[in-house]
């Protein structure tokens, strides 16, 4: 298994080349940047990592056909892909907290999740192969016009779709070149897998290096009170907890009612910065956060490299770490004691 790198979207571009260059340099496979509403551009964020790197691949993580129409994703991710020499990747999913930002439906079925996020991956998919493509007519989106984009000169740029749920994991594996799960704890593995693999049996062609990878937030510091805080400010985004929520792997019914009821105080955690939940007892986020995340001191590093071996032995190609606070240490500590356990 791979190790990727996913760091905050409020990282500036100069910084994230430093930082892309030290990822390189310690053989992280994969840097992603994360394509938040408010903060730098994903693709335009890339530009200067893609100039100052030679071997680590460079991703927009995640990236909305409900935001950006198909074809402008795909000038996008094209443009970076030549600027890297083919070392460019784009996820793409339904669009989440973005659709509410843009006051747009958030019903999944009204917006037809699942369609739209194939078709723009087909679109994207021509455009950045290099080679001429009919017209395509779609039932939510439409290339209305022959195209070649002749100035691709290297490896297409990889398509994935950001893909949880089990119609989105049978959909990524028989369409995308590869596909990033979000927030998959171990006890939710087995199934998503299954869905993944009923996909791919369903083909047109055999998938060439189909990577698997999953978003997982690691919050280990020297402190561990300190990664603590981190983990429970952050615990509102983890997949588990937003809708259609995945608690019963984790929580008793009367315990997953409370959590569900009292989602406000996770998110106030988050917005007053403050990592305290109300009205939850502490025995249940804590347990929370080290089910969903890799949370604690330097001395747990071990029992987390455990459990990525697990993630690996159920048939992940990549983990996708998440890195949150002081990214430098991070990503030193990644790099010095998580890469070297999967060599």
């Amino acid at each position: 298994m791979d190790i990727e790198i996913i760091f905050e979207p409020d990282i500036p571009p100069d910084q994230l080349a430093e930082l892309a260059v030290t990822a390189e340099n310690y053989g992280i496979r994969a840097l992603w940047a994360s394509n938040f509403w408010a903060h730098w551009d994903g693709f335009i964020s890339l530009v200067q990592a893609a100039q100052v790197t030679e071997k680590i691949e460079l991703g927009v993580l995640a990236i909305s056909p409900f935001e950006m129409h198909p074809v402008k994703i795909a000038n996008a991710i094209i443009s970076l892909n030549e600027i890297s020499q083919g070392r460019s990747m784009v996820a793409i999913g339904g669009g989440g907290g973005l659709l509410r930002v843009m006051g747009k439906e958030s019903d999944p079925a009204k917006l037809r999740i699942v369609r739209a996020v194939r078709e723009a991956i087909e679109i994207v998919q021509g455009a950045a192969s290099g080679e001429f493509n009919q017209p395509y007519k779609g039932e939510l989106y439409e290339f209305d016009r022959p195209h070649h984009y002749k100035w691709v000169k290297h490896r297409p740029a990889r398509v994935f779709a950001c893909a949880t749920e089990p119609q989105m994991l049978r959909m990524a594996g028989r369409v995308a070149d590869s596909l990033q799960m979000s927030d998959v704890a171990l006890p939710m593995l087995d199934a998503a897998m299954e869905n993944i693999q009923a996909g791919l049996a369903r083909r047109e062609a055999p998938a060439t290096d189909f990577r698997i990878g999953n978003f997982w937030a690691w919050h280990i510091k020297e402190d561990r009170e300190a990664s603590y805080y981190e983990a429970r400010r952050e615990l509102v985004f983890r997949g588990s907890l937003l809708p259609p929520y995945s608690l019963s792997h984790f929580l008793e019914p009367d315990d997953e009612k409370m959590v569900i009821d009292n989602w406000q105080s996770f998110a106030k955690a988050f917005w007053t910065r403050s990592g305290k939940i109300e009205n939850v007892p502490g025995k249940i986020v804590t347990h929370l956060v080290n089910e969903l995340s890799s949370a604690g001191d330097w001395s747990d590093i071990d029992r987390e490299i455990e459990r990525l071996k697990k993630f690996e032995a159920a048939g992940l190609t990549d983990i996708s770490i998440r890195l949150f606070d002081d990214p430098v240490a991070g990503l030193k500590i990644i790099g010095e004691r998580v890469v070297p356990a999967f060599s």
